[in-house]
């Protein structure tokens, strides 16, 4: 929620979450076609959302971490058009619209902030469709890096190193790339010092020089 909200505001907010459930490792939280009935906020873990093609291909849609929010797909059809899987061990704050709703009525701010959400994850969408429609497979795996890097800086974490929860294959499926170019990127990234990649483990060496393979000038 905004930094400014009153501390009494907050405490009240806690009154949204109907239940917090425990997420094991490749469990779903709600399946597509299911009935949209609420948001879900990451508290600890990682999740990813994915699809399932005509073909029986899955298409990742979305990875989300500790403080983001999720399920904003069944809104407009009242069902879900992806599934949710538990990348690891995760907790899951579950927000029923109905409540969110009711709270809004109350508190502006909620439905503000709520908006600014759903914004955020339009714009995300567009920005994945951006990346896989005008880049090229080094821009991608930059600009996914960077992308992560930020997540993790808004959320008070290191923007320098991160753990991977996800596997090669499903960067692969959420980028639109072979595991196989996935893999190679990475490394060539490492040889080139932008990065040092230990498996899971990445810390990223170079920010400008990763700003600079997806066209964005060197930060002041």
């Amino acid at each position: 929620m905004p930094a400014e909200a009153a501390s009494d505001f907050i405490k009240k907010l806690d009154e949204l979450v109907y239940v917090r459930r425990r997420l094991k490792a490749g469990n779903s939280l709600y399946h597509s076609g299911d009935r949209f009935q609420a948001l879900y906020a990451v508290k600890t873990g990682f999740i990813k959302t994915e699809s399932l093609h005509d073909d029986g291909r899955v298409q990742i849609t979305g990875f989300y971490m500790a403080g983001e929010i999720f399920g904003f797909d069944g809104i407009a059809t009242e069902e879900h058009m992806s599934t949710s899987v538990a990348l690891e061990d995760s907790e899951i704050c579950i927000i029923p619209l109905d409540r969110v709703k009711n709270f809004s009525r109350e508190f502006s701010q909620v439905q503000n902030h709520f908006f600014k959400l759903m914004s955020r994850e339009i714009v995300r969408d567009h920005t994945i469709m951006m990346l896989l429609g005008s880049m090229q497979g080094e821009e991608r795996i930059a600009a996914f890096m960077l992308n992560l890097s930020q997540r993790f800086y808004a959320r008070g974490y290191s923007p320098f190193n991160i753990v991977l929860r996800m596997k090669r294959e499903e960067i692969g499926s959420y980028l639109g790339m072979k595991v196989e170019t996935v893999s190679r990127i990475f490394t060539k990234f490492q040889d080139q010092k932008l990065l040092s990649v230990h498996q899971k483990n990445i810390r990223i060496l170079d920010v400008e020089g990763l700003r600079k393979r997806i066209g964005q000038h060197p930060s002041k």
